[in-house]
């Protein structure tokens, strides 16, 4: 799939659409307006699913608090990883009767049953983030250009490596995100799409024999839940039986900062150090793993801006609560097996120590400090 697929923005259509769109959105607000009310004052409730990553708690604080700069009441819940916890509190939501519940899930094909429930009550559902899948009861999307996040991961490899003009081969090493987590497919593929013709051509090899045989099998080198703790295991295992003194991994594709701490970690027991440290990608500009970038143990990191995300989740919240067109920018990418979902993207940002100044510490997400410049 080109990225321009993905990327089908609303040009010359835009009327059709948005008249498609305003049926909807109508059909589905009559029904709500009756049993769950809404306007100024109206309960909105918000499922993100863990406190444990700094990403998600930063998250669901932010929405909270432009949802209620809006005047909106918020119920915010936290689910521990834990796919039951979050069904149960998306189905205590439901008990309430809020004009919209915003989902960021943790397994994206298991709150079919709840969100039916949710839908029968006439709230409306935005998936956060990552795609709710196998459902028609989820009314819209909100998230980053999934794609394009591993295409810059990939790219960057790429660069630094020069693989287009240097002898190699290098030594390389893929992860991909949690397999419950439809958004780890788009990263994985975006990433691959770019690496898969070095890798082809004999520039990237993989000693640990740990490469997908293509897009399709990205799975099996998922690390669950994005633990840190996994990916640090799995890295210390290819390192200990495929790496020496001698032979030494030249890059390794994180999907995500969680898995990039773990490498690191690994990296450190395995006694890597500046003169060898392998070029190294993440995603989520954590605060961990900024230092790290800063202190040379990460090569770069894709920045979400979260702030972005929230500011355009709370739109869509007050555009669906007050009946207005909800604005969208993607209405072809989304398929999640039963429907395509209406999307609106945002783009991702590259982030390495020559821009941790001016993209992170300047736009005021970290302060110097905290970032150790």
């Amino acid at each position: 799939m080109s990225n321009v697929t993905r990327r089908s923005f609303v040009t010359g259509g835009a009327a059709v659409l948005a008249a498609a769109l305003a049926a909807c959105t109508a059909e589905r607000t009559d029904y709500y307006y009756g049993s769950a009310g809404g306007g100024a004052g109206a309960l909105i409730g918000v499922s993100m699913p863990t406190k444990n990553l700094e990403r998600w708690s930063r998250d669901g604080a932010n929405l909270k608090t432009l949802l209620e700069d809006l005047g909106y009441q918020v119920e915010l819940q936290f689910a521990d990883n834990k796919v039951e916890q979050q069904n149960s509190q998306i189905q205590t939501m439901v008990n309430k009767s809020p004009a919209v519940i915003v989902v960021g899930s943790i397994d994206g094909s298991a709150l079919g049953p709840v969100l039916a429930t949710a839908a029968r009550a006439g709230i409306q559902v935005v998936a956060y983030d990552r795609l709710i899948r196998d459902t028609e009861d989820v009314d819209y999307y909100v998230t980053f250009d999934n794609y394009n996040v591993g295409r810059m991961q990939g790219e960057y490899i790429a660069t630094v490596l020069d693989l287009d003009n240097a002898a190699g081969p290098f030594n390389f090493e893929p992860f991909s995100g949690s397999p419950d987590d439809n958004n780890a497919r788009f990263f994985f593929e975006g990433a691959w799409d770019v690496l898969k013709p070095y890798v082809d051509a004999g520039m990237l090899v993989c000693p640990s024999g740990k490469m997908p045989a293509s897009v399709d099998d990205w799975q099996s080198i998922g690390i669950q839940a994005w633990s840190n703790t996994t990916a640090q295991a799995e890295m210390d295992n290819r390192l200990n039986s495929f790496y020496s003194t001698t032979t030494r991994v030249d890059a390794v594709l994180c999907p995500n900062d969680a898995i990039a701490l773990g490498v690191t970690q690994a990296l450190d027991s395995a006694g890597y150090t500046d003169a060898d440290w392998p070029v190294l990608t993440g995603q989520d500009a954590d605060q961990a793993n900024v230092e790290n970038i800063v202190k040379g143990r990460q090569s770069m990191t894709v920045f979400k801006d979260t702030r972005l995300l929230g500011e355009r989740a709370a739109t869509m919240v007050d555009q669906i609560v007050k009946g207005q067109e909800v604005e969208v920018n993607d209405t072809e990418s989304y398929g999640n097996g039963v429907m395509t979902v209406p999307a609106y993207l945002i783009d991702p940002v590259t982030v390495d120590a020559d821009s941790v100044q001016t993209v992170l510490v300047d736009s005021g997400y970290y302060t110097a400090d905290e970032v150790g410049l």
